[in-house]
């Protein structure tokens, strides 16, 4: 028999030796580099949401009395239709959380040495028909801007915890990073396993390599006209006070609130940080509290930028890591609204 991985749901796909060559030590050994590297084909926190779509999908076959192996698309097609139009007390999915359960069981069959088949007319057209009927506009987290930015900014004390909150606002802010691309940071390259890329200050800035959804990218980050925002004035101060010159940034605190920990935060905290002094600093305080809180989060960190620098496009493009100007344009809100007026421009 080959030497493969258990069939769990946070494995990788499977790495084995073929029978006649089990045992042979040197390639033996290079079984366990290759299900390393096969352990990071996907950022953790995919294969942690892949998993739970999995665990959930065999916990509805079990109370329906079906098996989830191998893959059938009609048993896929009725879970998909009970997780838009639940028959009990569960709470409809969105369209989009269907479509990413759905690639969360095509990447567990995936584990397991098994394809679904997503265009079997039992999924596709049963999708197809939730999508027509169910869809709805995208819902945005909002655009923080610069004067929102500083009355956050001015929520936060001058202890350990509020310079290190500071620069990851700022930091997070003027290079339009994603949560997992800002925490992920470390003081030098290869610092860590886990790091999604590294920060050189200069004289004129800080030079951020990242490692993100399309590939490696430096963003620019530089210094501001005022100490009180310069997001590298920021950085720096945190990483002198917090007395870090290895590993992660941005990282825990004890708990008398004295020194830095080596524990890297998670990408959590930096929504749970936005929405905290975004409600302090009295964001929206036309809306009642609950709705005010689900509108911020850490995209309105990089659709803040997006929105507020006044250069030309591509400019921002760059910043934000995308491959086309139309998602970029996604993130702008509110800002290219009616400034070409095509019915004028039409003779009307």
């Amino acid at each position: 028999m080959p030497v493969a991985m258990p069939n769990t749901p946070g494995n990788p796909a499977q790495i084995a030796l073929p029978d006649h060559v089990v045992g042979s030590g040197r390639l033996d050994r290079l079984v366990d580099t290759a299900r390393g590297y096969a352990d990071h084909a996907l950022a953790e926190n995919t294969r942690r949401a892949y998993a739970r779509d999995w665990s959930a999908f065999a916990r509805w076959c079990r109370l329906k009395g079906a098996d989830p192996l191998p893959p059938a698309p009609e048993l896929v097609g009725l879970y998909i239709t009970d997780l838009a139009a639940p028959s009990g007390p569960a709470r409809a999915l969105s369209v989009a959380s269907i479509e990413r359960r759905l690639a969360g069981l095509s990447w567990g069959y995936a584990q397991r040495g098994m394809r679904l088949n997503r265009r079997d007319r039992h999924i596709a057209a049963v999708l197809a028909g939730i999508r027509r009927r169910h869809a709805r506009p995208p819902v945005q987290k909002e655009a923080i801007g610069p004067d929102d930015l500083r009355a956050m900014l001015a929520t936060l004390g001058h202890d350990l915890r509020g310079l290190r909150d500071r620069a990851m606002l700022l930091v997070g802010f003027a290079g339009a990073l994603r949560r997992s691309e800002l925490v992920g940071l470390d003081h030098n390259k290869n610092d860590t396993l886990d790091g999604t890329g590294w920060v050189e200050i200069l004289e004129a800035g800080a030079l951020v390599t990242l490692r993100g959804k399309t590939g490696w990218r430096a963003v620019e980050i530089a210094r501001g006209s005022s100490d009180a925002t310069c997001p590298v004035h920021a950085l720096e101060r945190w990483l002198r006070f917090a007395k870090i010159d290895f590993g992660p940034i941005f990282t825990g605190i004890s708990r008398d609130g004295q020194r830095a920990l080596e524990r890297r935060l998670n990408d959590r905290h930096v929504a749970r940080l936005v929405q905290r002094t975004a409600m302090g600093a009295g964001l929206r305080a036309d809306l009642p509290e609950a709705e005010r809180r689900t509108l911020f989060g850490g995209h309105s960190l990089r659709a803040g930028l997006a929105s507020s620098a006044e250069v030309d496009e591509r400019h921002v493009q760059k910043q934000l890591g995308h491959a086309s100007a139309e998602m970029t344009r996604r993130y702008q809100r509110r800002r290219d609204r009616f400034r070409v007026n095509l019915t004028r421009a039409a003779g009307l």
